[in-house]
């Protein structure tokens, strides 16, 4: 057998092991990964129901879990009812010593689950919550990354209706503030802590579109509660709304103004103009009065002052003064007629 024989005989048994061997590689590597899966989630091996240790595995110190969230929506913002709903990808990160695995010389970067009771998970709720539901077209949208480190990433889109109280005392020129709060229900400051994950803790969707209002800016702060039970981590982000003016320009203060002044055009019609005049001002105020009812009824009854009802009752009172105005004058000019009558009357 020649040289060249030689040469190709070796050349494919090399291929024929090279193909073996990153096929057993490629079998091999997700069997590693399943077998990881039942290591440190087995039956037996993991409890959900206990508490991951503190730093360091340290037992007394607190499970420290790290928030972050992207708003992706924010649909509307209702004044009557005083709420207003969000949209976002809520994340939650902790660290739990027992779910430490091998990576297989960085091969494995992680595992993923979409079952959330296979691990423990924070008692998180949202504190002034009206509605909320979890998205499940196609699939259900939340998943779980198990790090190397024993690291834990809970990742879902939630869709969520929140209270918020608004003073509208200065509206439609006024600015709000939402808030959206989160805390621990049931684990208190001593077991579970709640933290901002460091650096840009909540991210706002580009191109944020609102009807009636602008997002200007967004806070993050804490607001831990204190009750008979102890003390409970919480944490929130104020959301600053300012109100688009331009809507009601177009809608409120340009139709008053209107109003306004057809129902001073009254003066420039002839004083023996009787049913114009009574007809224009009549008109006039009750298409007043059918506005300022129409803006009420898109608010809440409150029981202060608000600046629209002090522009409406403004125009109202000018409406009604120019009605007022005709029949007092019609009044004088017929009591100063029947004085001359009189007075013609007497010289006779």
């Amino acid at each position: 057998m020649g040289t060249g024989h030689y040469f190709w005989a070796i050349f494919y048994f090399a291929s024929l092991c090279s193909a073996s061997l990153a096929n057993n590689a490629k079998v091999n590597f997700r069997e590693k990964e399943k077998k990881v899966l039942d290591q440190i989630l087995g039956a037996g091996k993991y409890d959900a129901r206990i508490r991951p240790s503190g730093i360091n595995g340290t037992e007394n110190a607190p499970t420290l879990v790290y928030v972050n969230m992207f708003l992706r929506s924010i649909s509307k913002i209702d004044d009557y009812k005083m709420e207003y709903s969000v949209q976002l990808t809520f994340r939650e990160q902790w660290t739990d010593e027992r779910l430490k695995f091998d990576d297989i010389q960085g091969r494995l970067k992680y595992l993923t689950l979409t079952e959330a009771n296979r691990v423990w998970m924070p008692d998180l709720f949202f504190s002034n919550e009206k509605e909320g539901h979890f998205h499940n077209i196609i699939m259900p949208n939340v998943y779980i990354r198990i790090f190397p480190n024993g690291s834990v990433l809970y990742s879902i889109r939630i869709s969520l209706t929140l209270a918020c109280p608004m003073n509208l005392k200065l509206y439609p020129l006024d600015r709000q503030i939402c808030s959206l709060r989160m805390a621990s229900y049931g684990w208190t400051t001593n077991d579970l802590v709640f933290l901002w994950k460091e650096g840009d803790p909540v991210q706002v969707v580009k191109n944020l579109h609102l009807p009636r209002f602008t997002l200007e800016k967004f806070l993050t702060d804490y607001c831990n509660s204190k009750t008979n039970t102890g003390e409970y981590s919480c944490l929130k982000v104020d959301l600053l709304f300012k109100r688009e003016f331009s809507y009601y320009l177009i809608q409120i203060y340009i139709p008053c103004c209107m109003l306004v002044i057809v129902s001073w055009v009254s003066f420039w019609l002839d004083q023996g103009a009787v049913p114009a005049r009574v007809s224009l001002g009549v008109t006039t105020l009750l298409t007043m009065a059918t506005q300022t009812s129409g803006i009420n009824a898109s608010l809440p009854p409150v029981s202060y002052t608000k600046a629209i009802d002090v522009w409406t009752g403004v125009c109202l009172t000018f409406v009604f003064g120019a009605l007022l105005e005709f029949a007092l004058v019609n009044y004088a000019s017929r009591s100063g007629l029947n004085k001359a009558n009189i007075h013609k009357e007497n010289m006779k």
